[in-house]
């Protein structure tokens, strides 16, 4: 169970930083982000919304409470991950490698996490 306990804290620290780093990324580097978001067919609109979304799932998913927010979180996280992978992967920038790291972060932490805090 130790073991268990440190590598859901190891996965979810490593998940929360890629997460609150690229949302740190849109609001400081805005102008690089729109046009990146403008290469992978993305309405720049939504770069705001989705920082905003990316801090809250952090901080709901660190907190440990609000049973069914945190599954929604980890869904949102999900579905952001698994949409980045593709889009990147479809405009072929080399890029998909984050998200799939993001992905193992994202599963590892969900799944250990329903045995660590239950």
């Amino acid at each position: 169970m130790k073991t268990q306990k440190i590598l859901y804290w190891i996965a979810t620290a490593l998940l929360s930083l890629m997460f609150l780093g690229s949302a740190t990324m849109y609001f400081v580097k805005n102008a690089d982000v729109t046009l990146v978001f403008e290469n992978l067919g993305f309405p720049t609109w939504i770069i705001y919304p989705l920082a905003i979304c990316k801090i809250g799932a952090v901080a709901v998913i660190l907190s440990n409470k609000g049973g069914a927010l945190k599954q929604w979180a980890y869904a949102g996280l999900f579905f952001n991950t698994t949409l980045a992978f593709f889009a990147h992967y479809m405009v072929g920038d080399g890029e998909e490698i984050g998200a799939l790291i993001a992905m193992v972060l994202l599963l590892s932490s969900y799944f250990l996490g329903k045995n660590v805090r239950p």
